[in-house]
């Protein structure tokens, strides 16, 4: 999002991450909060049965659109005691797929920016569910997750407090645990 200047600033890279375009584009944004502004967008298609596939090939960001290099195809599928196939993960995996992702990307985009030097992160992430609300047995049972637990091994040279900071930071921060943890707007239509 950084805009190159005929004087390029020297690359900080801290955990993968380019510290001085990471501040530039927060810069960016504070001045033009327009720019902030994203859609994600996902298309997906019912093969047979649990599995369905969904294809990721664009999104809208910085006010203009963006393709990825190459469009991203993700299968999902129930495994066979859920009467799939198990070509792919299912969905509520794939939804602790994605709070996994986010938060240790937060955490690790703001380690960076505290000039933190991670040596490892890793995350272990376990949910309930109970199949009677999915299945229409109950409706006093929950649809979706009761609980979700998320487990970090982090290896960094600082403090277990600074590491607790880094963990808090990685949730404040996460769109996903955000979407997740608070009620969002989702409609649902037929498309003409």
């Amino acid at each position: 999002m950084q805009h190159h200047t005929a004087q390029k600033q020297k690359s900080t890279l801290l955990n993968g991450v380019d510290v001085n375009q990471l501040f530039g584009n927060i810069d960016t944004i504070k001045s033009a909060p327009a720019l902030g502004k994203f859609k994600f967008r996902a298309n997906n298609k019912w093969i047979n049965g649990g599995h369905n596939q969904t294809t990721i090939n664009n999104f809208h960001g910085i006010q203009q659109e963006h393709s990825h290099a190459d469009p991203f195809v993700l299968d999902a599928d129930e495994p066979p005691l859920l009467l799939g196939e198990d070509i792919g993960p299912n969905p509520v995996e794939y939804a602790l797929t994605a709070l996994a992702a986010c938060v240790t990307t937060a955490l690790v985009y703001h380690a960076a920016a505290k000039g933190i030097k991670l040596n490892s992160v890793e995350a272990r992430l376990e949910g309930d569910i109970d199949l009677r609300g999915f299945l229409g047995i109950s409706d006093d049972v929950r649809r979706g997750y009761d609980n979700i637990r998320i487990y970090y091994k982090i290896d960094a040279d600082v403090p277990d407090e600074q590491l607790e900071e880094l963990v808090q930071m990685g949730t404040k921060y996460s769109p996903v645990f955000d979407t997740i943890t608070n009620p969002v707007t989702v409609t649902a239509q037929l498309d003409n």
